[in-house]
């Protein structure tokens, strides 16, 4: 039995390391802002409008100056019902990983404890079970949308229905479907694509 929170909303980090640790205390969806990259990233923006309007989200940045600017930017592109900020302490110390302190002296998510961590995570955990499409790469591929003449025109009717970015790649639709819908939600909207 697994000791992973479930969680049925997804839960924003700001990068892959912090990304690692949330996912391994729960059983749920992990989206990273990529640092400040989500500021110009209209792939990675429109993604985190989308899971918020639908399922709301989890903002869990940094405790320092730069996880801070970009909560405050999550929190001005979002709808302010759809999200629940949690924050952590702000710990002085260094990544094991990283050779020099952050400038502020300041532990990230992915150096807090993990105790600590589901300590604040724990009051959003839910019974409801995980979200989660099962759509593959090799459904993808067998249903026209990627490795084909003319996935990527029938990708950006799929974007223009579901109401995603055009220019969003492959790999990041079939994230993106995964998050949104469940396998009987893919299928009708591969259906309406195809009529």
């Amino acid at each position: 039995m697994s000791d992973r929170i479930k969680v049925d909303r997804p839960v924003i980090v700001e990068g892959r390391y912090d990304k690692i640790r949330i996912a391994s205390l729960i059983e749920g969806t992990v989206i990273t802002t990529d640092g400040f990259g989500v500021f110009k990233n209209s792939e990675k923006k429109a993604l985190i409008r989308r899971l918020a309007s639908e399922r709301g989200v989890i903002i869990l940045t940094d405790s320092d100056g730069g996880g801070l600017v970009i909560r405050s930017y999550l929190n001005s592109v979002l709808p302010k019902d759809k999200i629940i900020n949690l924050y952590i302490p702000a710990v002085k110390g260094r990544e094991k990983r990283k050779k020099e302190d952050s400038k502020e002296g300041l532990l990230g998510v992915e150096g807090i404890d993990c105790d600590i961590l589901r300590s604040v995570l724990a009051p959003f955990s839910s019974d409801k079970p995980v979200i989660r499409g099962g759509v593959t790469k090799a459904d993808f591929y067998r249903d026209g949308l990627s490795g084909r003449e003319g996935s990527a025109e029938k990708r950006k009717k799929l974007c223009r229905t579901a109401g995603l970015p055009e220019n969003i790649g492959a790999n990041a639709l079939l994230e993106a479907v995964n998050l949104l819908y469940d396998r009987a939600g893919y299928e009708k909207l591969l259906a309406s694509v195809d009529s």
